[in-house]
């Protein structure tokens, strides 16, 4: 049986820098870039005649330089390596360059899964924020789902053991401390993806929350759990209401990172439905098959807490876990039932299956409560995030600044997100007959009426709502098709790295 420590100690590759002359280092495989112009990027360091060789093997091996493609050869005699790996670097300027770096060492590092144990990685790093996207890549690159597998990886599927990112000798000790700071990133995107990937019947609310205790032993980050009693006692009929026809009963786990110099507060909400059938509204057979991942977002909250506690970013973070399982039984809820809400408020619940919202909502005001300076929530919430963005890129909504936010700290971090808006011709849908709300409305623009019932559980104090931000990754926290640059199939880790650049970007601010 799975245990929540083993989730805790899943493969690790490991990241160092490096300075030094190209031809000095013996590695498995060298890793260089090819420009989508089809020309090799070598770094200056290397002999001309080793260059040439190398150019020459691109050039007969028709290595590409386009996102995702890979090419290996053996290595030539004069290269201490015994691999030598042709990575494409794609084309743009900016954070889609930076970007492109991440993508073109992950895809490396993926290709590299039981063909080598180490690897020299020499693209193009010309900045400290380079050299921690390529090794954002290579971790990011390097992972394999073990967790229930009956034997450990063998020889033939084990990922890259350890990797060396190649630097300019200018960069330094800013290269080192960059590559640490990926190396945090990578594990925590790591976890989340092995949560979502864990079979409903380990990863139950409780599961979930014991995983959250066990990763806090001998860290900083507080932890609180509410399990049934204490949530009929707050009131907390979203998560409640949800949970009741489980016999996995519901959680909220509060996360709580605060270091004494903060003076900014960011609140995250995750919705943890740990399997969704869609309740008494039963989804069709097929559409179950991936809802393990309807969690998604309280595992990339849970891992960006804990992240940002590594990090020492000096910024507190609260991390609200909205756990639940979604199940059809005698005892579950049925359309038409009214719930009382943490905040007071009525639902009428046309539809079991628009349940994400419904915890969330708890999981919104519990945090709001606290003052944040910034609430952000994520989740899996509706399948029209897809119809209109598709399967690699979220959707963000919420108060014009908080939204900007988001979307400013999505780019810097690699991870598309796109701004919707929240039409308020579309709120009056939400009303209901006999509660303050239903928690369905208009049929069309379901994601923005999901964000519209959402920021209805947003507090305000003293006449001012609570700045906030929701981001919807129904698809991108769930790869149903083959991997691709460092996103393995199944779970992707989605979001993590936005909420950690959202937070490092208000410790900024608050300087």
């Amino acid at each position: 049986m799975t245990t929540p420590q083993e989730i805790l100690t899943t493969h690790e590759v490991r990241l160092d820098t490096s300075t030094r002359p190209l031809g000095d280092a013996t590695t498995d495989a060298l890793v260089l870039g090819v420009s989508h112009d089809g020309a090799l990027a070598v770094p200056n360091d290397v002999k001309a005649g080793v260059r040439r060789r190398l150019s020459d093997l691109a050039e007969r091996a028709h290595a590409s330089g386009a996102p995702d493609s890979v090419t290996v050869v053996p290595a030539p005699d004069d290269v201490r390596a015994s691999l030598v790996v042709f990575t494409g670097l794609g084309r743009g300027e900016g954070e889609e360059r930076v970007e492109n770096l991440r993508r073109a060492a992950g895809a490396a590092a993926r290709r590299l899964q039981g063909t080598a144990a180490s690897a020299a990685v020499a693209l193009p790093v010309t900045s400290s924020e380079d050299a921690q996207a390529v090794a954002e890549g290579i971790g990011l690159g390097a992972f394999e789902y073990t967790a229930q597998k009956s034997r450990t990886a063998s020889q033939d599927t084990r990922p890259l053991g350890s990797a060396t990112v190649c630097v300019p000798k200018a960069l330094g000790k800013d290269a080192v401390a960059a590559v640490e700071r990926a190396a945090h990133v990578a594990r925590a995107v790591r976890l989340t993806r092995t949560l979502v990937d864990l079979s409903p019947d380990t990863a139950t609310p409780e599961f979930v929350a014991d995983v959250a205790t066990a990763a806090a032993k001998g860290t900083r980050v507080k932890v609180e759990v509410l399990a049934e009693k204490e949530l009929a006692r707050g009131s907390f009929g979203g998560l409640l209401g949800v949970g009741q026809g489980s016999v996995n009963g519901p959680r909220l786990v509060k996360l709580r990172w605060a270091p004494a110099r903060a003076r900014r507060h960011v609140a995250l909400v995750g919705k943890g439905i740990t399997f969704d059938s869609g309740g008494l509204s039963l989804k069709p057979p097929a559409s179950m098959m991936t809802m393990k991942s309807d969690m998604a977002g309280a595992a990339a909250v849970l891992s960006t807490v804990f992240a940002a506690a590594a990090l020492e970013l000096p910024v507190s973070v609260t991390g609200w876990l909205c756990l639940a399982e979604n199940l059809p039984s005698g005892s579950a809820t049925r359309p038409g039932d009214v719930l009382t809400m943490h905040s007071g408020h009525t639902v009428e619940v046309l539809n079991t299956d628009a349940e994400g919202r419904l915890v969330l909502a708890d999981g919104l005001w519990a945090a709001g409560q606290e003052k944040p300076d910034l609430l952000v929530d994520i989740a899996t919430l509706t399948g029209a995030q897809m119809a209109a963005l598709g399967v690699r890129t979220a959707g963000v909504m919420g108060d014009d600044a908080a939204r900007d936010l988001v979307l400013d700290a999505a780019a810097s971090a690699g991870e598309p997100a796109w701004p919707m808006p929240l039409p308020e011709h579309l709120r009056p849908s939400l009303d209901s007959f006999v509660a303050d709300l239903k928690n369905m409305g208009d049929k069309f623009g379901g994601m923005l009426v999901a964000g519209l019932f959402l920021r209805e559980f947003v507090p305000e104090h003293s006449g001012r709502r609570v700045p906030w931000a929701h981001i919807d990754i129904a698809g991108p926290s769930f790869n149903e098709s083959q991997p691709w640059g460092y996103t393995p199939k199944e779970g992707t880790g989605f979001g993590v790295r936005t909420m950690l650049a959202l937070t490092a970007a208000q410790a900024r601010e608050a300087k």
